[in-house]
């Protein structure tokens, strides 16, 4: 059987289970038995390849010593073992030698759990993971597609299409920034590990000694504070041949500013920070004052803007909603025009990531070019704008027609040769200080908005725009009344 057809078959056997509650859920039990797999898969690996070497997992916890015996254990014993004793036993190993396999495993386990109720369904389940060999180069890469489109489905999966970013998008900014061996490079939120798998297919095709693969495996780190996507990245970077992946399991924003220090910085970062959420634990508190808000994206861009080397470069995503607005949203693009070369903002549709968001969303490219002072100038002294459009024909993006790599080849094409047209155009630095460096900057070719509808259209519009505002004073008579 295929592996698209052994995923199938364990998604039609999870539907039976009565533990299990939506796709999310699904997806996080399929996730941590595929990852248990890989991992095991890997030690084997591991320890044909070194003989020192010796896996973080006890003995009779081991994938091969319990699961890959399609006779093996089932039913109420297998639930029982997998609930009593597997995730107890994982969730506390010996974590005092700093092995970083184990602290791997342990952060997997200590935040994801099993929901499924019967243990003979568990067992269909391993079997068919045992049809595939992540030790096979074949098997291992042929999953590596049907792994990219299962976290695809995350972004229909309710809340969790936050945590997956548009391959499209991760491998055009790893295209722009070009990372290199021996750089290092950062995703401080790096959801499903999208980012960080186009930064290693980037640099692994020059890497010829074990020394360059340690080097890669050293310098691509990854933050992330929930368990289901931390489990996911996990998996993907082993997927690509990363032994050890360097993803921490932590909330990025938990670390006072002012303890970071050179040797943290980096030399690029990438990254889609969380925006729209409300930033937990008080933790803006360990911003300077001047920049302390609830707002996520906010927070990230200050954060990035500070772990930054001087030189270093960023690619990132951000909503229309951080580059407008005052007080605080304000002095942080203040802070990022003056610290940083903001050279460029490819403002995006707002469908890119439906159905999680339908914001419009903008990709920044910035350098790092000099410590905060308050008694220079700044850094930016243009920003080109560059007006990415729907294909023609398309009314939006969608599951089934998402952004397309081949979409960013005009942009690839205009980024060493800056003309402006209808859909690029150039600020300068005095215009955006004139604005109290608001950012949200139209395209000023673009003098006809409405003939992107139709006039059916145009009329369903402010037919829901009347009942919206219908039901807001209907609500406001009833408070009165």
């Amino acid at each position: 059987m295929s592996i698209t057809g052994v995923i199938e078959s364990i998604r039609k056997i999870m539907w039976q289970d009565a533990g299990l509650n939506g796709d999310a859920q699904r997806l996080e039990q399929l996730g941590w038995m595929l990852f248990f797999k890989v991992f095991c898969d890997k030690d084997q690996e591991m320890e044909l390849m070194d003989e020192s070497y010796e896996s973080p997992i006890p003995e009779r916890f081991r994938w091969e010593n319990w699961a890959s015996n399609d006779e093996g254990i089932t039913g109420d014993e297998l639930l029982h073992f997998v609930d009593r004793e597997l995730f107890p036993a994982l969730r506390n190993l010996d974590l005092s030698t700093g092995n970083q396999r184990a602290i791997i495993v342990h952060g997997v386990f200590d935040g994801n759990n099993n929901y499924m109720k019967s243990g003979i369904n568990i067992r269909k389940v391993l079997n068919k993971l045992n049809e595939i060999d992540f030790n096979s180069a074949k098997d291992r890469h042929s999953f590596g597609d049907v792994y990219e489109s299962l976290l695809k489905d995350l972004q229909s999966a309710g809340k969790s299409g936050e945590f997956y970013t548009p391959r499209a998008i991760t491998q055009f900014i790893t295209h722009i920034l070009d990372p290199q061996l021996g750089e290092k490079v950062l995703d401080p939120a790096c959801g499903t590990g999208g980012y960080l798998t186009a930064v290693i297919e980037n640099i692994s095709k020059k890497v010829s000694s074990v020394e360059d693969l340690k080097s890669l495996q050293e310098n691509i780190i990854g933050w992330e504070y929930k368990p289901l996507p931390y489990l996911l990245a996990t998996t993907n970077l082993i997927l690509h041949d990363v032994d050890v992946p360097n993803i921490t399991y932590r909330d990025s924003l938990d670390k006072p500013l002012s303890e970071y220090r050179e040797k943290d910085r980096v030399d690029v970062i990438e990254a889609n920070p969380p925006f729209g959420g409300i930033v937990a634990n008080n933790n803006e508190n360990n911003f300077p004052q001047n920049f302390r808000t609830k707002e996520s994206a906010d927070l990230f861009l200050i954060l990035m803007i500070h772990l930054l080397k001087v030189g270093g470069r960023a690619g990132i995503v951000l909503p229309d909603g951080s580059l407008t607005g005052d007080g605080v949203k304000q002095r942080v693009r203040e802070k990022l025009l003056k610290d940083c070369r903001l050279h460029t903002i490819i403002r995006l549709p707002n469908s890119v990531f439906q159905p999680y968001a339908t914001v419009a969303t903008n990709l920044l490219f910035f350098d790092k070019v000099h410590h905060n002072n308050e008694n220079v100038n700044f850094a930016t002294k243009e920003v080109w704008y560059y007006e990415h459009r729907l294909p023609e024909g398309q009314k939006a993006y969608s599951k089934t027609r998402p952004i397309k790599e081949s979409e960013f080849d005009p942009i690839k094409e205009w980024w060493n040769d800056r003309k402006e047209s209808e859909i690029c155009w150039k600020v300068s630095i005095d215009t955006l200080r004139e604005r109290n460096f608001d950012l949200d900057i139209k395209n000023p070719h673009r003098t006809e908005e409405l003939q992107e509808f139709s006039s059916n259209e145009l009329i369903q519009i402010l037919s829901n725009s009347f009942q919206k505002s219908e039901s807001i004073l209907m609500n406001i008579k009833n408070t009165v009344g």
